[in-house]
């Protein structure tokens, strides 16, 4: 029995964290040889952040990028541009407590209520873009969107969630 209580405990944790609230998604150029990429230099001319975000989302970026074995450098292999932006969310979120037909179903008594809430909030991504600095042509890119920008202390969290999986998609697994 306690096997069997193990297999499920196990089972529901792996379904637990296996789901990311982020969606995360990256492209490649075919003809990009990744293995010869050894050192980088940051791009953030377009990062309009605040200073505390920024630091979150370079620092974190540059974590990643050493742990894949690369580093920063004067004459650069590739240079890394990154980019944040955020929209305007509008959810719309509609109940009907007591069913279509009141209580008893379509032949009960009474009558149903609807109820419809909305709420706005901002969604922010970031992109990172790796620029081959011999023929600068785009080589990779990768794409995190799902940030809770409204909340500081879950940007505070997040911010290094999605970067690193922004970059386990780097360098690209060829098929």
């Amino acid at each position: 029995m306690k096997k069997y209580i193990f297999i499920l405990l196990a089972s529901a944790t792996l379904g637990l964290t296996s789901c990311s609230p982020f969606n995360v998604r990256s492209d490649y150029a075919d003809t990009a040889n990744f293995t010869t990429y050894k050192t980088y230099k940051l791009r953030i001319d377009d990062l309009k952040l605040n200073d505390i975000d920024k630091d979150r989302v370079l620092n974190e970026l540059s974590k990643q990028l050493q742990s894949k074995g690369l580093q920063s450098g004067e004459n650069p292999d590739l240079i890394i541009n990154v980019k944040a932006n955020h929209k305007k969310i509008t959810d719309v979120t509609t109940s009907s407590p007591y069913g279509a037909w009141g209580w008893g179903g379509p032949f009960g008594w009474g009558i149903g209520m609807n109820r419809t809430w909305t709420s706005n909030y901002n969604e922010g991504a970031i992109i990172v873009d790796m620029v081959d600095a011999r023929s600068n042509k785009l080589v990779w890119q990768g794409i995190g969107s799902g940030i809770s920008v409204d909340r500081p202390k879950a940007k505070q969290k997040q911010i290094p969630e999605i970067m690193a999986e922004i970059m386990k998609n780097y360098p690209p697994q060829r098929k």
